[in-house]
């Protein structure tokens, strides 16, 4: 499969999403590919990070692709890997376009109590746009940085539910701690210790939704 996480508005969590999406898959015996799209370049600088510090090496391939060339390469290497992960930036650009044309999941996370959620017809009409040319695109949404209590997620879920283009997944993420001390480690939320057994069962209950369609 061939996951894109994408947006057009920047600090969603995408690339925590891609990262460990990346890590989690490899995990399971997969040859995994994470290519990084993002002019931000935050999972390469996650990826050399995590090749110092990570004994027995990283787990998976990464390379680093802008514009067209998201779409070119990956047409030639999607044959060699299991699995491939991109992550793009927060916009609307030709990297983005690229990797939808080739994607099979497009993964949208949004944040409670945030402006992304204006974004979401500006999404929709850019996943419309791209189904014609990727007519097997899937695309999701999901809450990420899901507060713990109080009613804003119940607010974003039911407005995302709203759209059928994008299907809403049930799958919060929780704002956890874990994520970033992992990420400061370079290493997965399944890796980092001490365990955060709800962050890992949370992001658990996303892969088995993803790996399952």
């Amino acid at each position: 499969m061939i996951y894109s996480t994408d947006g057009i508005k920047g600090g969603s969590g995408k690339s925590t999403i891609a990262t460990n999406l990346a890590i989690i898959l490899s995990q399971s015996s997969k040859d995994v590919l994470l290519v990084d799209a993002d002019d931000q370049a935050t999972a390469s600088s996650f990826t050399g990070f995590r090749s110092k510090t990570k004994q027995g090496g990283i787990g998976y391939t990464s390379i680093q692709l802008a514009g067209k060339a998201v779409r070119e390469q990956i047409l030639r290497l999607k044959e060699k890997y299991d699995d491939i992960v991109i992550d793009v930036g927060g916009r609307d650009t030709t990297s983005q376009r690229a990797a939808m044309s080739v994607a099979g999941i497009f993964l949208v996370p949004f944040l409670p109590r945030s402006f992304d959620i204006w974004t979401l017809k500006s999404v929709v009409k850019i996943i419309e746009e791209m189904k014609i040319v990727n007519p097997t695109l899937k695309a999701y949404s999901f809450i990420n940085r899901a507060d713990f209590r109080g009613s804003d997620n119940k607010e974003v879920e039911d407005f995302l539910k709203e759209e059928k283009m994008l299907v809403f997944i049930d799958t919060p993420i929780g704002n956890r701690k874990a994520f970033s001390n992992a990420g400061s480690q370079g290493l997965g939320v399944t890796e980092v210790k001490p365990v955060d057994p709800k962050a890992v069962e949370e992001f658990h209950k996303l892969i088995t939704y993803l790996t399952s369609i």
